[in-house]
């Protein structure tokens, strides 16, 4: 197995789950999960194929209430193939005997290969071969090449291809109290004796959906005299298509499927194009080649030449792989946002977290049309950003901890604890740093890109009107002569409202404070920045007035930050009088105890009373923040800049890492001062969804910040690469464990190729560009670089400094 594969041998029920989430094929369009083509959903197996963005709302009872939820749609199964040998049953591995079975994901090329061999009842043994793409140069089209090989018998061998619409959300079992049938009103047609076509609509959003399906049989080469027979029935159409077969004979059957809904572009009908457009095709082989050439095109692009180990490197590329397969070169052209568990599962309903604060900035520096893109979906809702802070009584912006379709929050008001069995109210939409999350991710995409227009188009709009929200949900507290911000949730999520209170949230998170200082001092400077006559229309359209930015200055300066012990920052104000919690003993008793909450609550017990985390949310700021930053913070804050190991191990001893994303964070925290432990947090972030350390969870849907975040500790952490004032900055402490790094990246449209090893950095520009020189900086050290130079910089103990050529 090369570090580019994922092999998975022998088939395992119980583990199927995992293994199609991680066999997921996509290209940012849609995707479909690794699930076997003759399966349907049983328990074992679960077909998804998820369109970005088709959304879709449905109303439930659940707990004594009506609650409606909005969620990803698992549309009609393209997938359908199945065979049989003479009257035989259908296809069932379970029904057989299975001599081999092997999955091979190809992470290099997006391909799918399936390979197995069985002997029926009958004692005749078949070889299958399954070939499989979701091609990433043509959005709508995917394809399944299958090769059946008659090894000991000869007679009729009968290949059932075709679409199943019948298909529901039922993919995550704590979701089953909801109505999950989304698809309305499917209609099938026979349009010729190779050609298919399946559409629905989804119930409410009344998107439509259309799957037109191409088949071409060949037997040994040859066309077999052989008339498909339509099978239509209960929202399924397929055509059967009856050969005979001599012993050895090669099968071949390709399958070319089109998908286009109603909410493309260019676009007249879905059913035309789909039917056009799978008429039209090419056949699977060529399809193969001009697929493998736009994934070529992207590695180049994410060029991550590592050196360590055959499992990291793995696993890097798995991560690599999937994130590419979420969000794409076609994502620039779809009003998409970042689905938590990408477009792999139903987990979190497909909704849009704070997850892009962990994905955007790998992103930002290999692909930053991307980051745009999906900064521009932010845009598009902001209109009902403000209405929801209007609603509530704020000012500016307020969007949601979860967004969907139109950017409506989205948070459940009720949520299961599958341990207890009971229906709990749920308080996680008070995450109101998600509107932080955007702000700095508009931020940075302007300080790396050098983009001065979707800066001044859309993304300085965006963080004066988020300033505006928190600056609003701030209030003086005039004992302390503090800024104080009440009745939220913090990163944490643990912790929804104080001990024994009925008012929900917590008082001066740490995180969403010091944030919303670092928020209104960027405003200011935004409003600075600004070209004279954009910022004059700005401060029109949105009535900005001067006691407004007054206020923000204020804020930056008098903001309430927690804190207890010896320079210890309070996750919230009065956490330090919560109850210390007995670790080892819940250890013992459960061995796991990542979802602490579930556990305590089950017991009867409520994880509010304790020092307890889900994940960071103090390291927060020491992930977002450089310690310059931080430092000029709290400086301003008048508050000495506290110990940062310190409070690194004050909450790593409280914290049961119960996210994938704790492990991201914690590694970038403890990278510059324990190198040891910050690699073991790493080594968790490669094997979280490879090896389903959260037990079942992946089978759900990959977590791809986590994936995203295991690239972005490799470029921005252990190889010190920031984009802070225009300059690119190395800070270079690479692990000498994973062996040397050699990366490339676009900056401000230039693009660089950078090597990293130990303490020392060598970048080098490329030849030709006539953009202006690249401006570096290590250390005390800063030169500009022309197209075609080399600057090397080293911080290694008597180094020379910098040299070019």
């Amino acid at each position: 197995m090369s570090t580019w594969q994922i092999i998975y041998r022998g088939f395992d029920p119980g583990d199927e789950g995992r293994r199609e989430a991680l066999c997921t094929l996509g290209n940012g369009y849609f995707a479909t999960r690794g699930a076997a083509p003759e399966s349907r959903a049983d328990g074992v197996h679960y077909p998804g194929t998820y369109i970005a963005g088709c959304y879709n709302r449905l109303t439930s009872a659940v707990a004594g209430r009506e609650v409606e939820h909005e969620s990803l749609v698992n549309a009609p199964n393209w997938l359908l193939l199945t065979f049989r040998v003479g009257d035989g049953p259908w296809f069932d591995p379970a029904r057989v005997e299975l001599l081999d079975h092997e999955q091979e994901m190809d992470l290099d090329r997006g391909i799918l290969v399936r390979r197995l061999r069985f002997r029926d009842g009958r004692g005749r043994t078949t070889r299958v071969v399954q070939r499989r793409v979701v091609h990433m140069a043509e959005p709508h089209l995917a394809g399944l090449e299958t090769t059946l090989v008659a090894e000991d018998w000869s007679g009729p061998l009968t290949i059932r291809c075709g679409i199943d619409g019948t298909v529901t959300n039922s993919g995550v079992e704590r979701y089953r109290e909801l109505d999950g049938r989304h698809l309305a009103d499917v209609r099938t047609a026979e349009i010729g004796p190779d050609v298919v076509v399946l559409h629905a609509r989804t119930s409410q959003s009344r998107i439509r959906i259309a799957e037109a399906q191409r088949v071409r049989v060949l037997v040994d080469g040859e066309v077999p005299d052989a008339t498909p027979v339509l099978v239509r029935r209960d929202g399924v159409i397929a055509h059967d298509i009856t050969a005979d077969v001599d012993r050895n004979a090669e099968v071949r059957v390709d399958k070319i499927v089109s998908l286009h809904t109603s909410r493309d572009f260019a676009s007249t009908e879905p059913v035309a194009e789909a039917i056009e457009q799978v008429r039209d095709a090419a056949d699977f082989d060529d399809l193969l080649r001009s697929h493998c050439l736009a994934w070529a095109r992207l590695h180049t692009a994410f060029h991550f030449g590592l050196s360590t180990s055959e499992p990291a490197q793995q696993a890097v590329r798995l991560h690599l792989c999937h994130l590419l397969q979420t969000v794409s070169p076609h994502t620039a052209d779809l009003d998409v946002g970042i689905p938590a568990r990408g477009l792999h599962g139903e987990a979190y309903r497909g909704h849009v977290f704070w997850d892009e604060l962990f994905v955007l900035p790998s992103l930002t520096l290999h692909l930053p049309q991307l980051t745009r893109a999906l900064l521009r979906y932010r845009y598009r809702r902001l209109p009902r950003a403000r209405k929801a802070a209007r609603d509530n009584g704020f000012a500016g912006a307020m969007f949601p901890w979860q967004s969907g379709s139109n950017g409506r929050e989205e948070s459940q008001l009720v949520h299961l604890n599958p341990l207890s069995g009971r229906w709990l109210v749920d308080h996680t939409h008070l995450q109101r740093h998600i509107g932080i999350a955007i702000a700095h991710n508009t931020w940075h995409y302007h300080q790396a890109t050098g983009d001065d227009e979707f800066h001044q188009d859309h993304g300085a709009e965006m963080i004066l009107e988020i300033t505006r929200f928190f600056a609003s949900l701030a209030d003086h507290d005039h004992s302390r002569d503090r800024y104080v911000i009440r009745g939220v949730v913090g990163p944490d999520e643990y912790h929804t409202a104080y001990p024994g209170s009925n008012r929900p949230g917590i008082d001066n998170n740490a995180y969403t404070n010091v944030m919303t200082a670092w928020l209104c001092r960027t405003a200011v400077q935004v409003l600075r920045e600004l070209p004279a006559g954009r910022r004059g229309e700005l401060v029109d359209a949105l009535d900005i007035r001067h006691h407004e930015i007054d206020r923000w200055k204020r804020i930056a300066q008098r903001m309430f930050v927690p804190f207890h012990g010896d320079g210890i920052i309070s996750q919230f104000e009065g956490y330090e009088q919560l109850a210390e919690l007995d670790w080892a003993a819940y250890r013992r008793r459960y061995g796991d105890i990542q979802r602490l909450d579930r556990i305590l609550e089950a017991e009867g017990d409520d994880p509010n009373r304790y020092q307890a985390s889900k994940q960071a949310d103090v390291l927060m700021l020491f992930h977002l923040l450089s310690a310059e930053e931080l430092a000029e913070l709290f400086t301003g804050l008048g508050y000495p800049m506290p110990s940062i190991p310190d409070n690194i191990d004050y909450y790593l001893e409280r914290t049961s890492h119960g996210s994938t994303l704790s492990a991201v964070v914690h590694a970038w925290v403890l990278a510059r001062s324990r190198r040891h432990r910050a690699l073991e947090f790493f080594d968790e972030v490669l094997a979280s969804d490879l090896h389903d350390t959260q037990h079942g969870t992946t089978s759900e849907g990959i977590h791809l910040a986590a994936m995203a975040g295991s690239i972005d500790l490799l470029q921005r952490c252990f190889a010190g690469i920031e984009v802070r004032g225009g300059v690119l900055r190395l800070n270079p402490l690479w692990p000498a464990e994973l062996g040397p790094l050699e990366l490339s990246i676009r900056f401000r449209g230039q693009p660089l190729t950078i090597r990293v090893t130990g303490r020392t950095a060598t970048v080098r520009t490329a030849a030709g560009h006539t953009r202006e020189p690249v401006t570096c900086a290590c250390g005390s050290r800063t030169i500009q670089l022309g197209p075609g130079e080399t600057a090397r910089f080293s911080l290694e103990p008597g180094a020379a400094g910098t040299t070019t050529c």
